[in-house]
């Protein structure tokens, strides 16, 4: 039988223990532990979310890996051309993990209108392309069809639209630079079929989709004539490994860049995320330990003539530590059990309603992103359970410092 943890349920069922001198700092320890994990997993959750939702993104703009002519590998707007009848299009024959590979082409233009005007990137893509991005952050209309023989259809962001003063199936004036500097800019009529809004402002500002062979006309180019290619990979977490893998793939002749390549300092923003999370943690869990700590000296001191009894009746010194760290364990894990339920309550309500909405110009995003993995949540809980276990160990030597003959003599 284990009497330690016998006699502990007996101590912690005790109508005494609810009643006694240390209640108050016992539900101010778990309390602490609940906050503490409550906050912990709002800040993993947060930064994990932002995470996955600026990178996605931005892929879905960019792809993951972009393929250009090193003419073009610091410019938006597609200058030389590549053949598209490549040995990796449409797919990689030697690199695994690949979920697609698309055609694009940029071009600079400037969007006219009876009293507005706007500068944008016209992106030319084709029937490869894969729409899943814009399909989730489609507003309004719907995406253009290059099915047909030739579509003046585009997709054009809120916040163009609002800007221009424009609604969906206008028809806006474009217009657009040729090759040779003494041409006259080419005038084009587009139709705005869908309007989307990321939240990303870096690219909504001025970003418009349409038909890669619009770009062709525009640049003299043959229809096998392309300003680059977009592959997008299956997991983001072996980026680096697949964009190696890719530029060997690829051959001398053109280069290719990942988005954390291109984009790094938006990357080296949201990695700061990583930091500031760890710092949160190791600063919640100080905090917990310190209030669990004090709660085992008070539950100690409280009974010590308990413990000198204990010790007259022959128990050593560290099975009565473990009569009070059971006790304690116990108290870690009630402040875990509330802590869980109202943390993944939370993270679940902003999940699904988006309560709390945020400035996408300066965080990219318009409502705050919540990530939920429950295998995080499980190492949190695991690891702040040890921790605080630990950290009581040390402060339970005080019990070898009572004498049975002192702490029971007014018993």
């Amino acid at each position: 039988m284990n009497y330690e943890l016998f006699i502990a349920k007996r101590i912690i069922a005790g109508k005494e223990y609810k009643s006694s001198i240390s209640s108050p700092i016992i539900k101010i320890a778990i309390t602490a532990i609940a906050l503490g994990i409550i906050i912990m997993m709002i800040s993993v959750a947060i930064s994990t979310g932002f995470q996955h939702k600026i990178r996605d993104k931005i892929s879905g703009f960019k792809g993951h890996v972009q393929i250009v002519n090193y003419d073009d590998n610091a410019s938006d707007v597609s200058i030389t051309p590549i053949d598209k009848n490549q040995n990796f299009y449409p797919e990689f024959a030697n690199v695994q993990g690949i979920k697609n590979v698309q055609i694009f082409a940029n071009k600079a233009g400037l969007i006219r209108t009876p009293t507005d005007f706007d500068g944008v990137i016209f992106k030319g893509v084709s029937t490869d392309y894969d729409w899943a991005f814009f399909e989730e952050y489609l507003l309004e209309g719907e995406l253009p069809n290059f099915n047909q023989k030739r579509t003046r259809d585009v997709l054009l962001s809120q916040t163009l639209v609002n800007r221009l003063h424009l609604q969906l199936h206008d028809t806006i004036n474009v217009h657009f630079l040729k090759s040779t500097k003494k041409s006259i800019p080419s005038r084009y009529k587009l139709v705005i079929t869908g309007i989307y809004n990321t939240g990303f402002y870096e690219f909504d500002k001025n970003v418009m989709i349409g038909d890669i062979r619009e770009i062709q006309r525009l640049n003299k180019w043959t229809e096998n004539q392309v300003g680059g290619f977009e592959v997008l990979i299956d997991d983001f977490n072996v980026l680096k490994e697949k964009g190696d893998e890719i530029y060997t793939a690829i051959g001398a002749t053109l280069n290719s860049n990942t988005i954390v390549d291109l984009y790094p300092f938006i990357f080296d923003w949201i990695q700061l995320f990583d930091t500031n999370v760890w710092v949160i943690i190791g600063i919640m869990v100080l905090v917990a330990s310190i209030n669990m700590i004090t709660a085992l000296l008070v539950l100690i001191l409280e009974r010590v003539q308990m413990v000198g009894v204990l010790k007259a009746l022959g128990s050593n010194n560290w099975s009565i530590r473990k009569i009070f760290l059971y006790n304690a364990l116990y108290l870690i894990l009630k402040g875990l059990f509330w802590g869980n339920l109202i943390g993944i309550f939370l993270l679940f309500i902003q999940h699904y309603f988006g309560i709390i909405t945020l400035n996408p110009k300066t965080y990219s995003v318009s409502v705050m992103p919540v990530y939920i993995d429950f295998f995080s949540i499980l190492l949190l809980n695991i690891g702040t359970l040890i921790l605080c276990f630990l950290m009581l160990i040390l402060p339970s030597v005080i019990i070898t410092k009572i004498l049975p003959s002192k702490s029971i003599q007014f018993a």
